[in-house]
């Protein structure tokens, strides 16, 4: 069984070229069995796709091999680049065509999993993040894994939450709900309302808001205390201690520890890119990712290095939610078309990126 190429000649692809129009959107490279290979965006369709095809335009390996698999061209105008980066990322998610996939470094670094979508969400450390559910929420990844699961370990022990992927006993909580480590979830003895209070204010730990979270507890403490319920008020000043004990690990000096910021640079030669994201929340350095990109063989001017950058930050935001998008990107050449990018990024995230 063989399926039937959509062009069996170059002709009507070198065609197809001639109905691009020179207006900024989205193109869609396919092979013979129809799949797509690439999905790209540009504020010049006909431009961009053509410089694929010249013999005068030098290509990097990984990229001329994709090239030569090429037989059809679909493109979606847009009226402006910034509504065109939006479609590309929603057809990238899509459809995870095999050349938009960044070489990553080997390492899976781990990240602390919410399963919201359950009454009694779980904490826990994982390696892979499952997709199948968008309630469910993905913090990280944390490059430092025994410092991730110590840290883990403390938000266990300031706030009363599930210690037990199963319960112990079928009519009674276990040891855990006698020493206060568990408000009782298999039994039920919480409401799954006020449960997912408690899971908040540790999503906010690994958000990197634990200065907004303290804040908040001191003045839920002075209330407490107000209120002569110093029993309370003691209990909540011991989650202010351990929170703050978590801040002494990782920390990185910066001017404003209340701005979330990712700080991206790179190293190039003639043929080949390192590209270094540092996620930084909150002052403290939470996560280190690596990228690897190939280099068309012209040189490495500074518009090119930028552009290269902003590549890797357009694909790597691409499948981000918005709470892991930062308010702020260090970069260490000037962007293309940086604006375009911050413009996207704002939308996506709710809030102003710079």
């Amino acid at each position: 069984m063989s399926s039937k190429p959509l062009i069996q000649d170059p002709e009507p692809l070198e065609s197809r070229l001639k109905e691009i129009p020179l207006e900024p959107g989205v193109y869609l490279m396919r092979d013979h069995s129809a799949s797509i290979l690439y999905i790209g965006k540009s504020r010049k369709l006909r431009t961009r796709v053509r410089s694929y095809f010249r013999d005068s335009q030098p290509l990097s390996p990984r990229i001329a091999m994709m090239v030569a698999q090429v037989t059809d061209i679909e493109f979606i105008v847009t009226d402006t680049e910034a509504e065109a980066l939006a479609l590309e990322a929603n057809l990238i998610k899509q459809h995870q065509p095999y050349y938009n996939v960044l070489l990553k470094d080997d390492k899976k670094y781990p990240y602390v999993a919410i399963t919201w979508s359950e009454d009694y969400p779980r904490i826990f450390i994982t390696r892979k993040r499952r997709m199948g559910n968008k309630q469910d929420k993905y913090y990280g990844p944390y490059v430092d894994v025994k410092l991730l699961r110590n840290t883990l370990a403390l938000v266990k022990q300031i706030f009363p939450i599930r210690q037990r992927p199963r319960p112990l006993f079928k009519d009674r909580p276990c040891l855990n709900y006698d020493l206060g480590r568990c408000p009782g979830v298999c039994q039920k003895l919480i409401t799954p309302e006020e449960y997912r209070q408690t899971i908040q204010k540790i999503a906010m730990v690994f958000q990197g808001r634990s200065g907004e979270l303290i804040e908040m507890l001191t003045a839920n403490m002075e209330q407490a205390a107000e209120s002569l319920n110093f029993e309370l008020a003691a209990r909540i000043r011991d989650q202010i201690t351990g929170l703050n004990s978590l801040s002494t690990d990782q920390k990185v000096a910066l001017p404003d520890d209340t701005v979330s910021r990712d700080a991206i640079a790179l190293a190039a030669d003639a043929k080949h890119a390192c590209i270094q994201l540092f996620q930084i929340r909150a002052g403290h350095l939470v996560g280190r990712l690596g990228f690897f990109a190939d280099v068309a063989p012209q040189g490495n001017g500074g518009i090119e290095l930028g552009a290269i950058l902003q590549r890797v930050l357009e694909e790597h935001y691409q499948t981000a939610d918005a709470v892991e998008i930062p308010t702020e990107i260090l970069v260490q050449h000037p962007l293309p078309d940086g604006e375009m990018l911050a413009d996207y990024l704002s939308r996506s995230k709710g809030r102003n990126v710079t």
